[in-house]
């Protein structure tokens, strides 16, 4: 952050129209980079994240704070996965951003916008790192609001001429297809030869089948939240299995979980190198998200503010 910022004030609450001219991928991708590296080397306070669960309503608040650097912060997220039936987005939040070092309040700022980005742009630091550099066959399981962020992240850092969509509503999945120039499948025609796999259901059962994977895949595994819940079967899972974090994986990754899956390494390990990149058939990124990239995501943001009225 640089001295501008710092001496900059606050700047109240940016809606979702504010937020949306200053985040582009091409910033916010090697700001996810910057934020995991960090998060993995411990130079960010940060707790997993609090879950309530609201039964009467059939809904969840995460509540998600952390330290970074100059900035600290939290963001409260809303699921509720029976919001698309009303015409509601499934996930919601605020984010509220304060100066580390004095505690004064410098932003609130919605948080939808920014959770679809920054986890559609840490996918993409995965499939930079981990995909094969040729990769040019992507299957897509989905077809809401991640698989559009995740087919327009991962275009940032590879040039797929294959898209294959599949999503358990087959109308969603031929309008998401013919939006992109896509072909909407089967999951497993989707699946099969594809270099790159992403999973952004919210089916609480795999959807993905290690059988259909081919050698050299990596899978970014996204959609599935909970230790209940999972997208990718026990034979996917058997590959190299990268996190975003440990800690948040072994308490809320049914993925991992369920599986019994052993984590080779958190992402950020592996791009600062002090842990090699898998050699394995299949690699599962498993992402949970984190309050780091909420915040990095928000700083960007404030920057970006910053530097447009100046």
């Amino acid at each position: 952050m640089n001295e501008h910022f710092r001496n900059t004030q606050a700047v109240g609450f940016l809606d979702e129209a504010a937020i949306r001219p200053l985040l582009r991928f091409e910033d916010l991708i090697p700001a996810m980079e910057r934020a995991l590296t960090d998060f993995s080397a411990g130079r960010v306070l940060h707790p997993v994240r609090g879950i309530l669960s609201i039964k009467q309503h059939s809904g969840f608040m995460g509540v998600m704070p952390a330290v970074y650097g100059e900035v600290m912060g939290a963001k409260l997220v809303t699921l509720y996965p029976d919001n698309g039936s009303r015409g509601l987005p499934t996930h919601q939040a605020v984010i509220a951003l304060f100066r580390a070092n004095t505690g004064e309040p410098l932003a609130m700022m919605d948080g939808r916008l920014i959770t679809e980005m920054r986890t559609a742009a840490v996918s993409a630091v995965a499939t930079k790192l981990l995909s094969a550099s040729n990769a040019r066959t992507l299957a897509i399981l989905g077809s809401g609001v991640q698989a559009r962020a995740h087919f327009q992240a991962l275009s940032v850092v590879r040039k797929f001429d294959d898209v294959r969509i599949w999503s358990r509503n087959s109308q969603n999945a031929q309008a998401f297809a013919d939006e992109i120039g896509a072909r909407a499948t089967t999951a497993e025609d989707a699946v099969r030869g594809a270099d790159v796999v992403v999973t952004v259901t919210n089916s609480p059962e795999p959807v993905l089948r290690g059988a259909w994977l081919k050698p050299g895949v990596l899978v970014n595994a996204v959609g599935a939240v909970g230790p209940k819940n999972r997208e990718v079967d026990d034979e996917a899972m058997r590959g190299a299995v990268i996190v975003d974090s440990r800690e948040a994986a072994m308490k809320e990754s049914g993925d991992v979980l369920l599986a019994n899956a052993s984590i080779y390494a958190e992402l950020g390990e592996l791009l600062a190198g002090t842990k090699p990149k898998p050699q394995t058939k299949i690699t599962v990124f498993k992402s949970l998200g984190l309050a780091v990239e909420d915040l990095a995501a928000a700083e960007l943001v404030l920057e970006q503010l910053q530097a447009s009225s100046s």
